[in-house]
Formats: C-alpha cells, structure tokens, sequence
C-alpha cells in the first residue's frame, strides 16, 4: 500500500479512536502480562471475568506462587485451555520472582523466555505495559491488513513485518489497538460492517462493495 494511503487510514482511525487502549483490565504490568497469557484462545471479556476475581487475591508472583497451581485453576477454569496456563503462570511467577525481582522484564529475548510467552503475547506486554512500537499481529490484525491491502502477509510474522515497515512513526504506538479494535467491531470475520466503515474508500478489499449492496459475502 502506498505511504499516502496508509497515513490516510491511520489518521481516520485516530480520529474515530483518539485513545485506544487494550480492553483487558490491568492495573500493572505483572497483572497484564497474566491476562495476556490467559487471553490466548479466549475472549477479553471471558479473562476480564477471571481476573476480576482472581486479582483480588493475587496480582503479584508471590501471592500467586501462594496460591499454588491448582487454587489458580478454581479461577480461571472458564478459560480455554486453562490446565496448561496455569501451569506456565506457576513456572513465569517462580522466574519472575527469581531472576528479575518479581518484576516484568522489558526486551522481547526475555519475554518469549518466560513459560506461556510466545512473540504476539511479548509484543502486546512491550507495547501496552512498556510503550514501545511494537505490534502484536492477532486473527483480527491478520484479517484487517490481509482484506484492506494495508499489510498483506500469508503468516502472521509477515503481516507484522510488513506493518512494521508501512506504518508511519508517530502511528505506531497506537497501531495495534486500532487494528484490533477494527477488526474486532467493524471488519469482523463473517458480515463485516463496510458500509459503516470508516476506512471503506481506503480498502482494497474486492468484496467490500458487494456488502455495501447487501449482497453475501
């Protein structure tokens, strides 16, 4: 996509978003780096639901090594895939705790070390929690920048390269929460909302206009 259009997209979707943000419920980074881990397969609304609970009784390592494995599970039990997140949020805790003052580290090499953190997870604790241009490339990114033109890629690590390069400086901070939130409200998976679109003349997605008519997908 040419620079001129990508300014164009990000400006209308600061503009319609002034101040994005994650809409995971965090008050630290320790409590954001838990949700982020427990988000992988799960909605925002589902760990929102668990941390609610769970943070109230422990939001540090300690307090959840205290907690043990199995106590952590009666929280987060509604969240897919529940067995092996606590698991590794056991494991991050007890390294959190022993090599780095119970403290979040701050570089992607220490990050993706930790048990339960892979790159995306990495990306969202550098961005979010720390405010590095980093974008985390969700189905939602994928699917946003694969339809509109804007950062085609067949994997998700070419889709965030490809972001990385095309997305202009003073965007990049705020880019992973636009594109996620489009993804997640206006250009959803199945009927997305073209004619409610704010970037529609901006897409070059060819099936775009056939929704504006009411056509199927």
């Amino acid at each position: 996509m040419n620079p001129v259009k990508c300014q164009q997209i990000f400006t209308r979707l600061r503009e319609h978003t002034p101040q994005p943000t994650t809409e995971l419920v965090w008050q630290s980074p320790f409590e954001l780096l838990i949700a982020v881990i427990l988000s992988a397969q799960a909605t925002d609304v589902s760990v929102n639901k668990a941390t609610q609970k769970l943070f109230r009784h422990a939001n540090t390592p300690q307090a959840l090594l205290d907690l043990g494995e199995e106590n952590l599970k009666t929280y987060i039990r509604t969240i897919g895939l529940y067995n092996t997140k606590a698991k590794n949020i056991i494991k991050t805790c007890g390294i959190l705790k022993d090599q780095y003052a119970s403290q979040v580290p701050q570089t992607r090499a220490e990050l993706e070390a930790l048990p339960g953190v892979g790159r995306k997870t990495a990306n969202v604790i550098l961005n979010t929690a720390f405010g590095q241009p980093t974008i985390a490339v969700d189905t939602h990114i994928f699917r946003v920048s694969n339809r509109t033109g804007l950062a085609p890629g067949k994997t998700v690590l070419a889709v965030e390269k490809a972001l990385l390069a095309v997305v202009p400086d003073e965007f990049k901070i705020d880019a992973h929460h636009w594109l996620i939130l489009h993804g997640r409200y206006t250009c959803i998976a199945r009927k997305p909302k073209c004619a409610h679109c704010c970037l529609h003349d901006l897409c070059e997605w060819p099936q775009k206009n056939n929704l504006m008519l009411g056509s199927p997908k």
